[in-house]
């Protein structure tokens, strides 16, 4: 029983640093625009901002491992739609994040050179990704019959 709570406090961790890293990004990046900056999104993975980065991706990797082990000490079957249609919700949001993570990238490198069809489809991606983790995570906290 008490790894299961070790679980559940990893689990809440990951959640935490992947809902705090997303939030510092974006505060970095409506900074950078309200102050005029144009290369503010593509300078998002700079230094400091490549923490809050690396905090998210790796939030994303705990997920799956910590939430299988949460399963199986509790006893429950994998094939419960709830699980089912969580997981499925969350490989979704993952490659939401990944696709994003790389149009970024591809904004830092071009700098100032960025079109206004890039930031926007920057801009999709980040609130279709937010919005499917979201209800992932709606979905295993609760845990729909």
């Amino acid at each position: 029983m008490q790894n299961l709570v070790v679980l559940k406090a990893l689990h809440g961790v990951a959640v935490a640093l992947l809902i705090g890293g997303a939030l510092a990004v974006v505060y970095h990046w409506w900074r950078g625009w309200r102050a005029g900056d144009k290369a503010a999104l593509g300078q998002t993975l700079q230094r400091p901002w490549l923490f809050a980065w690396l905090a998210m991706g790796l939030s994303l990797l705990i997920f799956p491992v910590s939430g299988w082990w949460m399963v199986h000490d509790t006893g429950w079957s994998l094939g419960q739609t709830w699980l089912l249609s969580g997981s499925l919700l969350y490989t979704l949001g993952i490659l939401c994040w990944l696709l994003l993570l790389g149009r970024v990238n591809r904004m830092r490198v071009a700098g100032a050179a960025v079109s206004v069809g890039q930031r926007r489809t920057v801009l999709g991606l980040s609130l279709l990704g937010g919005a499917i983790l979201v209800a992932a995570l709606a979905v295993m906290v609760l845990k729909p019959v």
